[in-house]
């Protein structure tokens, strides 16, 4: 019985719970399927400190933003054998929602497709406007009123 308690209490704080990988074809088709809404989409690892830092922050923000129109979408850049960590870490920092891994064979291709400024570094931050059209990119650590700041303009 206990053990049954313990699973169950695992699986509602998200552990045991995977991510949707997502390539060139599903990114395009994730970002279509939120239009009419702002969105964020946030490009993180486990190992990246800024992407850890600012993950809480972020939650916070959506969950402020969601009645306006506004979507969070979560990429892990993790390895596949780490993606327990970054699901761990995700239920840490209460991310809700889908939750998605960057899975992909070209890694340059999969970076110039989203935009061609970006080398893959992280954190990346990418907004689009409620038409689907990519309209700003936070490469690097972004202060979170500056971020707010650009989503307010499109709510």
């Amino acid at each position: 019985m206990k053990y049954m308690i313990a699973v169950c209490a695992l699986a509602a704080l998200g552990f045991g719970q995977n991510l949707t990988p997502v390539d060139d074809a599903g990114y395009s088709k994730l970002i279509a399927a939120h239009k009419g809404k702002v969105v964020l989409v946030n490009f993180w690892a486990t190992y990246c400190k800024p992407c850890r830092a600012e993950m809480p922050a972020l939650e916070k923000l959506a969950a402020k933003l969601k009645a306006r129109g506004f979507d969070l979408i979560t990429i892990s850049n993790d390895e596949a054998d780490k993606q327990g960590l970054a699901v761990k870490a995700l239920a840490e920092y209460g991310v809700a929602g889908q939750t998605y891994w960057r899975k992909t064979a070209d890694e340059d291709k999969f970076c110039d497709a989203i935009d061609p400024n970006w080398g893959g570094a992280l954190p990346a931050l990418f907004l689009y406007n409620r038409a689907g059209k990519k309209v700003k990119a936070f490469i690097g650590e972004t202060p979170i009123p500056t971020i707010e700041a650009a989503i307010d303009k499109l709510l």
